[in-house]
């Protein structure tokens, strides 16, 4: 059968230049990805192993490239937001499963993302830090509110373009071992590294990145016209963006730091009397654009799908939707009241994103493996979304495994719930599209 134009590669049907003046939609996901839960965990995997895991910060980019990929053909090739797809096609129940699944990961996230932007704030200024949260979601409310969709995505492309040419720069004053990195790229899991790993991959792979695509892809107008523009958007932020940033992260760590205790902060900290200044500040200010990015995208992922799901529009055009963006980027500012040590607050958003997206990523399978779609996944495509359910399935496990280990608590309990729930739905969901395809044959 012969392929529709919609299977075109990255550069045609418009030139380079083009695109990049144009792409932007797949950059706010790698905002999101870009954030301080993945930082705290490359911190963790260079300090406690060296260059042991540099192929799989190198594997984060090329899944999250792929997970991308997915979303971007469910949204172009329906031209509907995944929440109203999903409604059509699946049924009200699974709609507000995910919807649920969604609010929950993104919105624990965002208190805990605001928190570590407000403290990383304050160490830059030394004022205080819930009076960084209040300006900060100030700022996001007057400037999401005001100008929607297309001020985050410009605002985001900045200042990932500034993080990664900063972390960039930061591996020019540190003493970098290319031997023992280029070691780190064949494949190995030293003794204890399984959840760590399991923290990278899963920063990539995430629920929020998956969901919100289509909604920015139909802000701007994306047909499956765009679907050259679209793909060559996701090479250039998740896998060459997002990988630089994260390679670079991990190389600086892996090369100076050797305490596994240091979080975000502490460790851009440490950088100064081991090697100078000038590193400590470069990392703490990519820190800093990192998480305020990260803050911004995450703070859109809710009300989109909220709004979807009640059946109001999507971009500032319609008021309720404006007081409900408004609304989460006010609320986030209770985010820097939370107190406490960042790092086992990141460990939580990350186990909740990660029990959670094995449910997305099933059902943008199934839905492009349906009619929801003009035309259906290749073998090649399904291969990948199935190798990636089968990576985030796994990752949730040890996440949950991780979380119970040391006895049940009100967070650990609350996560082994909302992940059996979860897991629930997503193996239903699997049996029945094997029950439906068992029919069909």
């Amino acid at each position: 059968m012969t392929e529709t134009p919609t299977d075109v590669t990255a550069v045609e049907g418009g030139t380079v230049r083009n695109y990049l003046s144009e792409m932007g939609p797949s950059w706010v996901a790698g905002s999101i990805a870009a954030g301080p839960a993945t930082m705290a965990s490359l911190i963790a995997a260079g300090a406690r192993f060296d260059y042991a895991l540099l192929w799989v910060v190198v594997l984060s980019a090329v899944a999250g490239a792929l997970a991308q990929y997915l979303a971007m053909r469910l949204g172009l090739l329906s031209q509907q937001g995944i929440v109203n797809i999903v409604e059509e096609y699946l049924g009200r129940w699974w709609s507000w499963v995910l919807v649920i699944d969604v609010v929950i990961a993104a919105g624990v996230a965002q208190l805990v993302i605001m928190n570590t932007v407000a403290s990383v704030s304050s160490t830059i200024t030394g004022i205080d830090a819930r009076i960084w949260g209040v300006t900060w979601a100030l700022i996001l409310a007057i400037g999401l509110a005001g100008r929607g969709y297309r001020f985050i995505e410009f605002v985001v492309k900045l200042l990932i373009t500034a993080v990664v040419l900063t972390f960039v720069a930061s591996l020019y004053v540190v003493p970098l071992d290319l031997g023992n990195a280029a070691r780190g790229l064949v494949p190995s899991l030293p003794s204890g590294s399984a959840v760590v790993a399991a923290g990278i991959l899963g920063g990539a792979v995430h629920i929020t990145l998956i969901t919100m695509h289509s909604y920015t892809m139909r802000v701007r107008g994306w047909t499956d016209r765009e679907y050259g523009l679209a793909t060559f958007d996701i090479v250039a932020s998740m896998l060459i963006a997002f990988g630089i940033y994260s390679v670079a992260i991990f190389l600086v760590t892996a090369s100076v730091i050797t305490d596994p205790n240091l979080t975000t902060v502490s460790a851009a900290q440490a950088l100064g009397p081991l090697i100078g200044s000038s590193a400590k500040w470069l990392f703490l200010f990519g820190l800093g654009g990192a998480a305020v990015s990260t803050l911004g995208g995450n703070t859109i992922v809710p009300p989109f799908l909220v709004a979807d799901k009640l059946g109001w529009g999507t971009t500032v055009e319609d008021s309720r939707y404006r007081v409900l963006l408004a609304a989460v980027a006010l609320l986030s500012a209770l985010g820097a009241f939370i107190g406490g040590e960042v790092i086992g607050q990141l460990v939580l958003v990350l186990a909740l994103g990660t029990v959670g997206t094995p449910f997305a990523i099933a059902v943008v399978l199934y839905l492009l493996n349906s009619e929801a779609v003009s035309e259906s996944n290749s073998v090649l495509a399904n291969s990948g979304g199935m190798a990636l359910l089968f990576v985030s399935g796994s990752l949730a496990a040890n996440f949950v495994r991780e979380q119970i280990s040391g006895g049940i608590n009100l967070l650990s309990g609350f996560v082994l719930v909302f992940a059996i729930v979860i897991g629930i739905a997503t193996i239903l969901l699997i049996g029945k599209y094997m029950h439906e395809e068992a029919a069909v044959t």
